[in-house]
């Protein structure tokens, strides 16, 4: 396939453009225009078309030849041959053999007698002389039915040919006859309607040498009459006897080159007539489309550039087996992990979570919410520490009746109580030590690059862990066997016996004044809601109660809630449900909120849960206890004896206020100390260790070239990042290149082309008439690159 010289000299531009694109493997997607031909039957469309490509291969004949859309997709390949979609498989190489599977397909749908159809012929041409175009053959405009036609020709061709030439990357070629009325042609008047501008219309005229003796086309050629934006362009086809006898397209070039130069009306502009100068201009948009699409693509290349540059500074250096550099490299490793880990530990960090808590903010939750609350849950059921109280007096004074309240009751009340505090304490270590890891672990993945490294490093600073770890439940077991091994019962914030006696019974609970504990949302599960619905509310704690409003604004005020009573019950969320619900419950049975025994809220996860589970300990509010029962009668009956018994039940009393008194000064000083000894033993120590001592470590296990061994992944990231810092290099200097190789072709100013009068079918209504005009209007806002306006000669492109 050969004849247009344009496109073959675009071919190298685009193929270096792809080749250094592929190359980054980024893909290029030019986008280049869709070219369609419209006008009337028997106006010459085909064979301009053919004479685009260069190549001899579409039906011809008189009347209505093309009855359905050819939707011909031009491919850049080394081998030359066509092939239709509708005949999978089958590669055509002879280009008459083309021409009948066209006339053959169109007759299968559309039967031989001038039917028509929308379903478009879709034809793929594979050479090495063309682009990656689309051209779209569409049958002529046609007024009066012939032969199968249906009564409504006329809408469906134009129904047909909107369908294709509304598509803004669409270039159209007005064909017009210059032995008709040019002010009626039908294709300038439908290429209005979608191109008001005219900014991707340009006029072909046809059929110069059929003129009348004596009349030319001579002002409408030069723009003057009936002027277009883009102006005209004439061509001389080849005649149907031409056809016949074989004429082929290069011989028929050279008439229509004789033509023009030897006609006297149109010899001044021979050089801007004629099939090769169409070829130009149709070229020369492709060139501008080409050049329009380059900046951004430049925009993208340097800005990738730029990001790689320290990289690849540092990779133009590298060396793999040079010593100095893997002792330099494993140095900057563990000085990063050591400053990581303490970033993150102490919250200046550069990178930080957005999605949850993690680090020093995770500990800070474990220390100060969690803990506690764990400590809390180990409260004592009261019925079953008066009934040990009972037991413990009873037991004591054994045969004897007691006078006294006993002191020994008092101490082993409190030591089975502080052996207690051990599980929550030990707990509080795991939940650390499970942080740790973690932090460690993302802390390492800097390493990635040294697999051996990173490996080693968690290795020894998780078993240095492990050791801090035991360390510091030692040190824990140490500090609560410290507390039982002697009650203080001098402590300045102990009650002493005689304050005891004059105590209540209930437990009052500390508040200073209505603070504002907490505030956020939460979802209410059972407030006269349909059973498995919610309603996510916001919510404020304070000291004395808990309020609920509509948002955040707190203006809209739902419900307010005191908090006396109040107890905290764990439920066990639905089977599908992902939310983690707990309920607020009266401690004497009563309803909480309205007509319900319990109030249910939940939240997204188990830390927000345990968040406010840890403000309600603040308020006061804690966990339901859940009451034992009790083994025997025996027992029930010695308790309600008790009860009977009022110098017992004093002494029961007595007791009770002064082991709280005593476990709320050891509470006190476990929740201060559990978090110090953590802080010292395990965090700190890791962070020192880390500092002084993995280094040592690291050289101690073995060839520190192994340990310093690349990852094959990194080793290709090095090598990936070279190629594409070169590969951008090139994409850049072939950008270059074609900017300064070729040139575009400004917009031609606007022409006064209110002479063609958009010719509305009479199947149109009034109102589709409308809003046919608006879509128009709105399709036709692109701005495609110019055409120059005759009789101004075109900018030449500069040789590729």
């Amino acid at each position: 396939m050969a004849g247009n010289v344009g496109m073959e000299q675009l071919i190298p531009v685009v193929n270096k453009l792809q080749d250094a694109f592929a190359s980054l493997g980024v893909p290029l997607s030019l986008d280049l225009p869709q070219i369609a031909v419209v006008g009337s039957q028997s106006a010459g469309k085909s064979s301009v078309l053919e004479n685009f490509v260069g190549r001899d291969f579409l039906p011809r004949g008189s009347g209505i030849v093309t009855r359905r859309p050819l939707v011909l997709q031009l491919f850049h390949s080394k081998q030359e041959y066509g092939e239709f979609i509708h005949c999978k498989g089958r590669v055509f190489t002879d280009f008459d053999l083309i021409r009948k599977e066209i006339e053959q397909e169109t007759d299968r749908l559309t039967g031989k007698n001038k039917g028509v159809s929308n379903i478009p012929i879709n034809l793929r041409v594979y050479s090495p002389h063309v682009l990656n175009l689309t051209l779209i053959d569409l049958p002529g405009m046609t007024k009066v039915p012939v032969g199968d036609q249906p009564p409504d020709i006329e809408m469906q061709i134009r129904n047909m040919l909107l369908e294709f030439i509304s598509k803004e990357n669409c270039l159209i070629l007005a064909i017009s006859p210059a032995n008709s009325d040019l002010a009626n042609s039908d294709a300038l008047k439908i290429a209005k309607e979608v191109d008001p501008l005219g900014l991707r219309t340009i006029g072909v005229i046809t059929k110069l040498d059929l003129m009348d003796e004596g009349t030319d086309a001579k002002d409408i050629l030069e723009n003057r009459l009936l002027p277009l934006r883009r102006g005209y362009i004439g061509v001389v086809n080849r005649s149907q006897k031409d056809i016949d006898g074989k004429k082929d397209i290069r011989s028929a070039l050279v008439a229509e080159r004789k033509f023009f130069l030897s006609h006297p009306a149109y010899r001044h502009m021979a050089d801007r007539m004629g099939t090769s100068f169409l070829q130009k201009v149709l070229n020369q948009q492709l060139t501008n489309h080409i050049r329009a699409t380059l900046p951004s693509l430049q925009n993208r290349l340097q800005s990738q550039l730029l990001a790689m540059e320290k990289e690849v500074e540092e990779y133009k250096q590298f060396r793999p087996d040079d010593p100095t550099r893997k002792t330099k490299a494993l140095m900057i490793m563990v000085n990063t992990l050591g400053q990581d880990l303490d970033k993150s530990i102490e919250g200046s960090g550069s990178q930080v979570n957005f999605e949850e808590l993690s680090g020093g903010a995770k500990i800070n939750r474990i220390f100060h919410e969690q803990f506690p609350f764990e400590l809390v849950r180990m409260e004592y059921d009261e019925r079953e520490l008066r009934r040990e109280i009972t037991y413990a007096i009873t037991n004591i004074h054994a045969i004897r009746t007691g006078l006294f309240t006993p002191d020994m009751a008092f101490e082993a009340i409190v030591k089975k109580q502080v052996e207690r505090l051990k599980a929550p304490a030990l707990k509080c270590v795991d939940m650390v030590v499970s942080e740790m890891t973690s932090v460690i672990r993302k802390c390492t993945e800097k390493m990635g690059r040294y697999p051996h490294l990173r490996e080693e490093s968690e290795r020894i600073v998780n078993q240095k862990i492990r050791e801090n770890e035991q360390k510091t439940k030692d040190q824990l077991i140490l500090l609560i066997n410290i507390e039982l091994a002697y009650m203080n019962t001098n402590h300045e914030d102990f009650i002493g016996f005689a304050n005891a006696q004059q105590r209540s019974e209930a437990v009052v609970k500390r508040k200073v004044g209505n603070q504002v504990i907490r505030k956020g949302w939460l979802s209410l599960h059972n407030a006269g809601m349909l059973k498995g619905m919610s309603k996510d509310l916001w919510f404020v704690l304070t000291a004395e109660n808990i309020m609920w409003f509509k948002d955040d604004e707190e203006k809209d005020k739902k419900y307010m809630l005191p908090l006396d009573n109040l107890k905290i019950r764990d439920i066990e969320s639905g089977f599908m449900s992902r939310r983690i619900i707990f309920a607020l419950v009266n401690s004497d049975g009563r309803n909480v909120y309205k007509d319900q025994r319990q109030l249910e809220l939940s939240a997204e996860n188990q830390e927000e849960v345990d968040g406010w589970k840890a403000s309600f300990l603040r308020a006061g509010v804690y966990p339901e206890q859940t009451n034992k029962k009790y083994g025997d009668e025996k027992g029930r009956d010695d308790y309600d004896q008790s009860q009977s018994n009022p110098q017992l039940e004093r002494q029961v009393e007595v007791i009770r206020s002064l082991v709280a008194s005593y476990l709320g000064i050891v509470n006190k000083t476990i929740k201060d100390l559990v978090p110090k000894t953590v802080m010292h033993l395990m965090i700190n120590n890791l962070k020192e260790f880390i500092a002084t001592e993995l280094l040592a470590h690291l050289y101690s296990t073995g060839d520190q070239s192994s340990l310093m061994e690349e990852s094959a992944e990194e080793a290709l990231h090095r090598e990936e990042t070279l190629r594409l810092y070169h590969a951008s290099k090139e994409a850049l200097r072939i950008i270059s290149e074609v900017n300064t190789s070729t040139v575009s072709t400004p917009v031609p100013p606007p022409v006064d082309d209110e002479w063609i009068k958009p010719d509305i079918p009479r199947a149109l209504s009034n109102g589709n008439v409308a809003s046919f005009t608006r879509s128009a209007n709105s399709r036709s806002s692109i701005s495609l690159p110019a055409v120059p306006q005759r009789p101004e000669p075109l900018s030449q492109p500069k040789s590729v």
